[in-house]
């Protein structure tokens, strides 16, 4: 493994160990976890790994194969403001780690993420790889659910990414060969285990090329617009509300919605159409996954990648392009947008036997689209994974 040979390279030793995260998708349940929403996910076989050695005087040095600058920061003593750069993930978790556990060892560690980033949470993966190592220096055992939440706080409170919980629950709770169901108003979860009649299947990838950053982008201002939607609807409708933060429209049963919708901004009443037709396509998608039917459960991922488009107005114009091309390629049961949707990767359930007519066919049409993305596009085969090892 490349940070294996790395880590060797700089510190003339061998790693003590090496810790691994999945990167993972959500084939339906876009933008609704945010909102205490239901998701369905799976992890993938490619993700972040962080080979590693303890360093005892508390420092904390990191060395990143996709960034240049290295970092540094002592365990009980890092900065408390951000510094706008890739190893903000690391230092928050660092932060809110130390207030709850005691720390004394740092760490020498190499980070090497398997596929470009955007739109896989990779910030997820790489800041619970870095976790779980750290944990394991300091001789910490975090149980799951600790561990999503820690992670969820670095992105909220540090980086200051509004995300809900998704991306760290189906790193950390996914299981090869199922399906991950989950609730996030109680964070309760099912792993429904692929029927033996389901034809066979594969998850592609496919890059853009565009490069985005989840902190920059109108991620936040939509879950701004979600909430507003919320709040709007319980005062119009006599409901209870307070703290805007903890607002959600979760709380706002569909037929409130559809008695007030009409006197939302438009805006806020697109984003609550998405969420709460996106809760009914989780509905019906993890139905067909039950029964089997990847065909029908690809066909509503690909609804969910529209209402993204239409309903929660996301999508670069190449994203766009690449999911128009995608949806209408032989062999692609379905997908969407990965991700915030904004640029970075869309995914796919593929039949394997059109695996290379796929390939082809999307990269042939995409690059003619936009030539100036000529070795910046890719695709990727995965299959689904085991979520995080934390012991």
């Amino acid at each position: 493994m490349r940070c294996i040979d790395v880590f060797t390279s700089l510190y003339q030793r061998d790693p003590v160990d090496v810790t691994f995260t999945p990167y993972r998708i959500c084939p339906i349940g876009a933008h609704v976890d945010h909102q205490l929403g239901n998701i369905v996910g799976l992890a993938i076989d490619k993700g972040v790994r962080i080979a590693y050695g303890p360093k005892q005087n508390g420092i904390v040095e990191l060395t990143s194969l996709q960034f240049n600058k290295r970092a540094q920061f002592h365990v009980n003593s890092t900065p408390e403001v951000p510094e706008k750069d890739w190893a903000d993930y690391m230092r928050g978790a660092t932060l809110l780690l130390a207030q709850r556990y005691s720390l004394k060892i740092g760490m020498c560690g190499v980070i090497d993420g398997e596929l470009p980033i955007g739109g896989l949470s990779s910030s997820a993966a790489v800041i619970i790889t870095y976790l779980t190592a750290l944990c394991k220096l300091n001789n910490i055992n975090i149980s799951k659910a600790e561990m999503i939440e820690i992670a969820q706080a670095a992105e909220n409170v540090y980086v200051g990414v509004s995300c809900g919980k998704l991306d760290q629950s189906c790193e950390v709770y996914c299981k090869k060969n199922h399906l991950l169901y989950m609730d996030f108003s109680d964070d309760s979860y099912e792993l429904i285990p692929t029927s033996p009649n389901m034809k066979p299947y594969k998850i592609a990838i496919f890059f853009s090329g565009v490069e985005r950053t989840l902190a920059g982008s109108k991620y936040n201002k939509r879950v701004d617009e979600c909430r507003s939607a919320a709040y709007a609807l319980k005062a119009f409708s006599g409901m209870k509300y307070d703290n805007f933060k903890a607002t959600n429209l979760r709380d706002v049963p569909y037929e409130v919605y559809a008695q007030y919708k009409d006197r939302l901004p438009e805006r806020w009443a697109m984003r609550a159409e998405h969420w709460y037709s996106e809760m009914e396509r989780v509905k019906k998608g993890v139905e067909a996954w039950r029964n089997g039917d990847i065909e029908l459960f690809g066909k509503i991922s690909s609804e969910s990648g529209r209402s993204s488009i239409e309903k929660w107005k996301t999508g670069s114009p190449e994203l766009k392009v690449l999911y128009e091309i995608m949806v209408d390629t032989e062999g692609v049961y379905g997908g969407r947008f990965s991700g915030a949707g904004f640029k970075g990767c869309c995914m796919a359930f593929i039949d394997p036997k059109f695996e290379e007519s796929i390939a082809e066919k999307v990269k042939s049409e995409y690059l003619k689209a936009f030539p100036n993305l000529e070795g910046k596009y890719s695709m990727h085969i995965c299959e689904s994974s085991d979520g995080a090892y934390l012991e």
